[in-house]
């Protein structure tokens, strides 16, 4: 409850790799995540009462069990198969027909069945691709809709935007906030709060995996494993999936702050900023060691034609969004 007696209020990331809610605790905030994933699994009387058991997210699809959330990548694994994914490249999965069926479900084993009443919730959404035809109306509306029929007070956020109201209250939320996660990376330029160039692009974390996969021969699951067990953008590679994955990891920041710099140049209605700003990067395709360093070094090979103050990786990528997406329903509804 909040102090006010309503119940507390919710931030979420919903994601392509991930769902990430956000709520206020002690003060501070917590965080619950799921993978945005599902694995289907022969139906056995005994299986689905050890799920149950273990208090593994399921349902029960005629002579199927659907395993969902973090669980699911496990039994990929054990399956040899890919996690099957209600999200594509930012937005619902055309080709998933059971894509918003099972994000209900990841978003219920995080936030409950029902809101208590007027519980707020606010979401993320992404930006539209820079040169692409991508209409993000029915994904919006989709969630919407799938959050209002569970009873909450519901407003969706920018996902650039959010990494700027989570990371940058001491510059006034001027800046830029990027959140590289696995369909997009989203980026926004804010001013005193105000969204003023916000765009995707269609290079991120499964860009990498899926590209990584067709060259060594690996699962995507298994290469994005992997990446994140201990690899280092250091540009010194034994392991032959550390150095395809360096590779690909070098194309999407190069692609990253080419599509920077060029929209930032091509926009007339950036302000005068009369200060450097900050510039914070989230998400898991920020957390191996090094990418902040060589994003930097890249940036600035670039000319980038705004000033910063500092490039850093935000303190928890995986939550950064989350935690904005609840400052927004805390402040803003």
């Amino acid at each position: 409850m909040s102090k006010n007696g309503t119940a507390s209020p919710i931030g979420l990331d919903i994601g392509t790799s991930r769902i990430v809610a956000a709520s206020q605790s002690d003060g501070g905030y917590s965080f619950q995540s799921q993978l945005n994933a599902f694995v289907m699994l022969p139906y056995s009387r005994m299986t689905e009462n050890v799920l149950k058991r273990e208090n593994v997210p399921y349902s029960v699809r005629g002579a199927e069990i659907v395993v969902h959330g973090n669980e699911s990548e496990k039994f990929a694994a054990l399956r040899q198969v890919e996690t099957r994914r209600p999200m594509t490249k930012g937005i619902l999965n055309p080709g998933e027909p059971e894509g918003l069926n099972q994000i209900r479900q990841i978003i219920t084993s995080l936030v409950g069945e029902k809101a208590a009443p007027g519980q707020k919730l606010c979401y993320s959404v992404p930006a539209a691709p820079l040169g692409a035809d991508e209409n993000l109306t029915y994904h919006e509306a989709s969630l919407r809709q799938l959050l209002v029929q569970s009873g909450f007070e519901v407003k969706s956020i920018n996902e650039g935007l959010a990494v700027v109201y989570a990371e940058m209250e001491d510059s006034n939320y001027t800046g830029i906030g990027i959140s590289c996660g696995g369909g997009l990376c989203n980026v926004c330029l804010a001013y005193l709060s105000v969204p003023v160039i916000t765009f995707s692009i269609a290079k991120a974390g499964d860009f990498i995996d899926e590209s990584a996969a067709s060259v060594t021969g690996e699962l995507a699951n298994r290469i994005r494993l992997t990446k994140e067990d201990g690899f280092h953008l250091n540009g010194h590679h034994t392991n032959k999936i550390h150095q395809v994955l360096g590779v690909y990891y070098d194309d999407v920041i190069q692609t990253l702050v080419n599509a920077l710099k060029e929209t930032f140049l091509a926009e007339r209605n950036v302000p005068r900023l009369g200060r450097p700003v900050p510039l914070v990067l989230s998400g898991g395709t920020t957390l191996p060691g090094g990418f902040r360093d060589r994003f930097d070094k890249i940036l600035k090979e670039s000319n980038f034609p705004i000033e910063l103050s500092e490039v850093r990786v935000s303190e928890d990528p995986l939550s950064t969004t989350a935690k904005g997406a609840l400052i927004a329903a805390l402040t803003d509804m």
